[in-house]
């Protein structure tokens, strides 16, 4: 008995060692293996990210303090813990070793912001976003509601301000139409054309399924509003031409566009087919159904263009311009071409492709160290196209105001860090080489067009030649004609007659530039 007893003692002195040991090996171990984090920002907000951080058995965050640019807030303490000057983070960071900085968006503008963020790019710290408090799952920080900085943040500038009365009274109540509804750009168009509250929205693109994933999405967003689907390729006159008759819309968006500048390079005459002889169909029975404005999307490409993609886009600018001139329009239809550079994550554009090419472990694909873009946000990009549309009284077109150009290499190594690797070590960059008709810098401006300001400050108006219409509509007929025979080297050869500063580079077009050249 006495024996049972002194073996059931020291078995139980054992085990609760053996407990107790075991806890403190896992606390130290949590402890040494935490995630040190400083919060941008010291209000109500950020405690309540700090609390919610502390509190979650989903993280291991161990928040060290906040980081302030207000000076009334440096050095004093909330809940034991010390609000630090954002202009010394680098001293911080290095001398308490952080992992992370979370920020609340809403806390900052846009200078300051990308001040921290590059200096926490440079230090290799990752960037955490909080979305603002009162879009909290019932009052509540859901981790999963805790992201990566996106490029988009460094990329993004003020918001723009516009003037939504004046879009009201150009929208409210109309019958509005538009073409490539389905894609980024025309998508977004959609969603801003609806919160202004039109009579019907006649959504017409040919992807079937982005069209209906479109549809899905406004109609539970704006179910007040009648929508219309219509699947059509613009390309299809008979079929465009139903859609007027039905419809009869009084406002055309038209986003519908062939874009990528190496697949419209090898195959022109389909590039011809939407950007040109699309365009002018849907132009044609705008005029001919008395629709009151007409606005296209068009690109910086179109401005002195090395390519196919980018000359079609000249052409269609052109058209679009001369109709001003043609007699049946009376100047009933006002027609108006927006023109402006890439816009950031659109579908198949370099964001998207980087990103994809970071979480197969890279190598990250630029084609050339030097190559540099203009880049807009799409809400930012459509905010724009809006205002634009109030200002046009017909055959203008409207530049935006894209900031400065971005240097392709320097998007690549900013994803790079931002997905917390090193350039190099972890993720390599190389360089392929130019594509055919792919220039080093886009131009917002032709050889021969000077701008004048507009009330908005990102809005210029190019002042454009004067074309005939009678002769745009001769050269497109022949271009038209050349199209149907598919006659590759003809068709390129009467689009550069059309858009002489159209100069093929890296291209196999490149030989018709030598005017001793004849094509047969």
């Amino acid at each position: 008995m006495l024996v049972n007893f002194s073996v059931s003692s020291t078995l139980l002195i054992l085990l609760r060692t053996a407990v107790k040991s075991a806890y403190y090996f896992i606390n130290n171990y949590s402890n040494t293996t935490k995630t040190v984090v400083l919060i941008y920002g010291s209000d109500t907000s950020a405690v309540l990210v700090k609390q919610a951080l502390e509190s979650s058995v989903k993280t291991n965050f161990s928040v060290i303090g906040f980081v302030d640019d207000d000076p009334n807030k440096i050095n004093k303490e909330i809940q034991q813990l010390k609000v630090y000057d954002i202009d010394k983070l680098d001293k911080l960071i290095a001398k308490r070793k952080v992992n992370k900085l979370i920020i609340m968006n809403h806390h900052l503008d846009e200078e300051a912001k990308k001040i921290a963020l590059e200096k926490c790019l440079a230090l290799g710290i990752q960037v955490l976003t909080v979305p603002p408090s009162d879009q909290w799952i019932y009052g509540k920080l859901n981790m999963q509601q805790i992201k990566d900085l996106k490029i988009e943040d460094l990329l993004q500038r003020k918001p723009i301000q516009i003037d939504t009365t004046k879009i009201s009274e150009d929208l409210q109540g109309r019958r509005v139409l538009v073409t490539g509804a389905a894609g980024s750009i025309g998508s977004e168009i959609v969603q801003q054309v609806l919160s202004y509250k039109p009579g019907a929205i006649i959504l017409c693109d040919q992807a079937e399924s982005p069209l209906h994933e479109l549809r899905l999405l406004v109609e539970e967003n704006f179910p007040d509003v009648p929508i219309k689907i219509f699947i059509a390729d613009i390309r299809n006159y008979a079929r465009m031409r139903k859609l007027f008759v039905d419809y009869k819309p009084e406002v055309v968006f038209h986003a519908a566009a062939y874009k990528h500048v190496p697949m419209i390079e090898e195959n022109p005459t389909e590039g011809v087919l939407t950007n040109v002889i699309g365009t002018k169909y849907v132009a044609d029975l705008s005029i001919a159904f008395g629709v009151d404005k007409f606005v296209m999307i068009s690109t910086d490409k179109a401005v002195n263009p090395s390519n196919v993609m980018g000359a079609t886009k000249r052409i269609a600018e052109i058209y679009i311009q001369s109709l001003k001139n043609d007699p049946d329009n009376n100047g009933h239809t006002r027609f108006i071409t927006t023109r402006f550079g890439n816009v950031l994550g659109s579908n198949g554009s370099v964001i998207p492709r980087f990103k994809a090419q970071i979480q197969k472990g890279g190598p990250i694909t630029v084609t050339h160290p030097e190559i540099t873009r203009y880049f807009m946000t799409i809400p930012e990009a459509v905010h724009l196209v809006l205002e634009a549309g109030t200002m046009g009284t017909g055959g203008e077109i409207f530049i935006f105001d894209m900031g400065d150009p971005v240097k392709i290499t320097d998007l690549a190594l900013k994803m790079i860090k931002l997905a917390g690797f090193q350039p190099e070590r972890d993720i390599k960059i190389v360089y392929s080489g130019l594509r055919p008709g792919e220039k080093l810098y886009e131009e917002l401006l032709n050889d021969g067009e000077n701008t004048m300001p507009t009330y908005h400050e990102k809005i210029k108006i190019s002042q454009v030649i004067d074309y005939s219409y009678d002769q745009v509509n001769s050269d497109i007929s022949e271009l038209i004609a050349l199209n149907k025979q598919n006659d590759a080297m003809g068709v390129v050869n009467k689009m550069k007659e059309i858009v002489p500063e159209f100069i093929s580079k890296n291209s196999e077009y490149e030989e018709l530039d030598n005017k001793d050249v004849s094509v047969v």
